[in-house]
């Protein structure tokens, strides 16, 4: 198998040393290319094609997150972000997530041996799985194209070879030449032709043979046919009507379990400056109704205008209380940021539960998360904290670092605890944990949803939430996924009510809950 082609893209010639020396340890991949910064960068994607990019968000001339959707719109391609752990790399790492990167690793940091190799496994995994989500996407594309051209096959009619047609008009020609020439029939004698004077009497028998002779193809006149007889008409047959295919999951969810469709996810308007960089959008509250298509992938718009919610409902912001019956729960990973952006736009502010997310993050970054989010959404977005109340209205991020779970608090409110524990399904925060925790909190109406993202996390618990009686249960189909790995795991095991495009997830939770 060809390895596949890579091009490092980092300003520091030093850190675009370690970088490539990391990758080429394992043979899958190889290192077509380096460039100093985005403008660089840009041109060695048109001139080397590379399959996967790494490139530093932080860069002079043009940085990360003014050349990623220029390399996206040239040339697109997963490309993994390495951000420094400044505030402002971090913010624009974020936004990069938005914007279309794959996804993004730390920097190493030099003075640490182990650093560069922890650093290291995460990159060729981020890789790996890249890759791996290229060739599902392709092979996904492929059966779709076989089985458009197979049911199409199935409307039109088979045509027959030229040869084959043309040997079957001979002998039919043949076969007609061969057979004596069909003389049509003729009518019986017209009752009214001429009057009879004894009606009423039997018919003479002369009279019955003339009609039998007529009937036979002769006449009593020497054969003389005077009008030709009216044959009989076809049946028309009724058009053939297909039978729908009754199509079940294989998973042995039912169709009115399972609903899924095709992905549609509109783009809203979006304002660049000079340089291409999105501006930061004003947090100012819109109550009018406004447009119900999807969110686009990208950015925030320039204009002070709230996101696109469905219509009819509210995007009043500060509906906060603690009194609540019901909770939602998100998992997510690689991929998750620009999905959370589509999820929590479309979320409006008097939104009646609370909304805990599991996102893999490291830690600070998810600081930086939440605040990207808050700016975005009607809801208020927060990052987690030890002991804090949950209220409706707002989204939890849990942070990185740390494992997340809702406990029962005094006066019937629900609290975040947050624990240094190890890892979980190689995660912490880990969404199974956070998912665990709901199990004992039967008073709360529990809804749980799984988004893009690699490895199996969430999906096990998930499953025991079903079984215990939880079903509101919702993942991202593969159609939008960026990796369909923990919604994958859920379908498998069964659990999972509705599997929709992730811009469909939004309008059917805020229908469920509400």
């Amino acid at each position: 198998m060809c390895a596949y082609r890579v091009l490092v893209v980092d300003d520091s010639a030093f850190m675009r040393k370690i970088i490539t020396d990391l990758i080429v340890r394992d043979e899958s991949f190889n290192i077509v290319g380096t460039a100093a910064n985005g403008r660089e960068a840009v041109e060695k994607v048109k001139e080397l094609q590379p399959d996967l990019v790494t490139m530093d968000v932080e860069m002079p001339e043009m940085n990360g997150l003014e050349a990623l959707p220029l390399i996206m719109a040239a040339h697109p391609l997963p490309v993994i972000m390495l951000s420094g752990i400044n505030e402002q790399g971090m913010k624009e790492t974020i936004m990069a997530l938005e914007a279309g990167a794959f996804d993004f690793i730390r920097k190493p940091s030099i003075a640490h041996a182990q650093d560069i190799e922890q650093v290291s496994k995460a990159l060729l995994e981020q890789m790996h799985t890249a890759m791996q989500a290229v060739r599902s996407r392709l092979e996904r594309k492929e059966a779709n194209e076989r089985k458009a051209a197979m049911e199409q096959a199935k409307k039109t009619p088979m045509e027959k070879p030229p040869g084959q047609a043309a040997a079957e008009i001979r002998a039919g020609s043949q076969a007609s030449a061969d057979k004596p020439p069909v003389v049509p029939h003729a009518p019986p004698p017209a009752a009214s032709a001429q009057p009879k004077k004894d009606a009423g009497k039997s018919v003479p028998t002369a009279a019955k043979q003339e009609t039998k002779k007529q009937l036979s193809g002769t006449s009593a006149t020497g054969g003389r046919i005077d009008k030709p007889a009216v044959q009989p008409r076809k049946p028309v047959q009724a058009p053939h009507v297909q039978k729908k295919e009754d199509l079940s999951m294989s998973t042995g969810i039912t169709s009115g379990q399972l609903k899924s469709s095709d992905p549609a996810a509109g783009k809203s308007i979006q304002g660049k400056d000079k340089a291409g960089l999105v501006k930061p959008e004003s947090r100012k509250t819109v109550t009018s109704s406004a447009s119900s298509a999807p969110a686009a992938a990208t950015p925030p718009v320039t204009a002070p205008t709230s996101p696109a919610a469905p219509q009819g409902l509210s995007l009043k912001k500060g509906v906060h209380t603690s009194s609540f019956r019901k909770l939602v729960a998100v998992g997510c990973s690689t991929g998750g940021p620009r999905a959370l952006k589509t999820l929590l736009e479309r979320i409006p502010g008097d939104f009646p539960a609370p909304i805990v997310i599991v996102q893999h993050m490291p830690p600070n970054f998810t600081r930086s998360l939440a605040q990207r989010l808050n700016t975005l959404s009607p809801l208020r977005v927060v990052e987690a904290e030890q002991g804090m109340t949950l209220e409706t209205g707002t989204a939890y991020i849990a942070p990185g670092g740390y494992q997340l779970r809702i406990v029962p608090g005094a006066g019937g409110k629900y609290t975040v605890s947050l624990k240094m524990e190890e890892a979980r399904n190689g995660h912490r925060p880990s969404v199974d944990t956070m998912f665990e925790s709901l199990l004992s909190l039967t008073a709360l109406e529990r809804h749980l949803v799984l988004l893009t993202g690699m490895g199996s996390d969430g999906a096990k618990m998930m499953k025991k939430l079903y079984d215990a009686g939880v079903q509101s249960t919702f993942a991202e189909n593969e159609e939008t996924c960026v990796v369909y790995g923990m919604p994958r795991s859920a379908v498998e095991l069964k659990c999972v009510r509705h599997l929709l495009p992730m811009q469909e997830i939004a309008p059917k939770l805020v229908q469920v809950v509400k």
